[in-house]
């Protein structure tokens, strides 16, 4: 297994498998509130065969270049993770997202991980397109899509129902050539 360093704190991006179920289900259970505020994946991953069952459709995915799934370790311990929801490489378009527990929370963490999750995409992958999803209520999660230099698109009025009510959700977007002309500026 490969492990590529987030900095200088330890952090690390990994594959996340099915055969880590157990470490996975451990983390959810100890962000599942936090997690689930915005997100539904506390509510896929249940107990250990849903936590199983999720991991393996990623694995599905990956095997059939249709998603990808990585978790974030910061001192052995999985806090949080990125992935590929879905990615099309004929049309060259995917949808990235995250979550994180709150011990790992405002330490840009998600922000360096997606920046390597997207490079690859791009730049290995022939990626046109990364999209990012968020409930507009998502205030971090909309941060983290500007930290990356997207583009607001839109906002899907009411599209997601999450635990009894509707939520709005902002699609923000990177194309491959403002990816690299970002990556080419000085940092300041």
């Amino acid at each position: 297994m490969f492990a590529i360093s987030l900095g200088d704190d330890g952090a690390e991006l990994r594959p996340l498998e099915p055969w880590q179920a157990e470490e996975f289900l451990a983390h959810m259970d100890r962000g599942r509130e936090f997690v689930g505020e915005h997100i539904a994946l506390p509510d896929f991953v249940a107990d250990l065969d849903s936590a199983r069952s999720f991991l393996r459709s990623y694995a599905e995915k990956a095997a059939n270049d249709a998603g990808r799934i990585y978790g974030i370790w910061t001192g052995g311990t999985l806090v949080g993770g990125v992935l590929f929801r879905t990615m099309d490489v004929a049309y060259g378009t995917a949808e990235a997202g995250c979550w994180l527990e709150p011990s790992a929370a405002g330490k840009g963490l998600i922000t360096r991980a997606c920046r390597v999750i997207i490079d690859w995409a791009i730049e290995e992958r022939g990626i046109h397109r990364v999209e990012w999803h968020a409930s507009s209520k998502n205030e971090p999660s909309i941060a983290v899509a500007r930290r990356l230099g997207m583009t607001k698109e839109g906002l899907l009025r009411e599209n997601y129902p999450h635990r009894g009510t509707r939520a709005d959700t902002e699609v923000w977007a990177v194309l491959a050539p403002e990816w690299r002309a970002a990556k080419e500026r000085p940092v300041s």
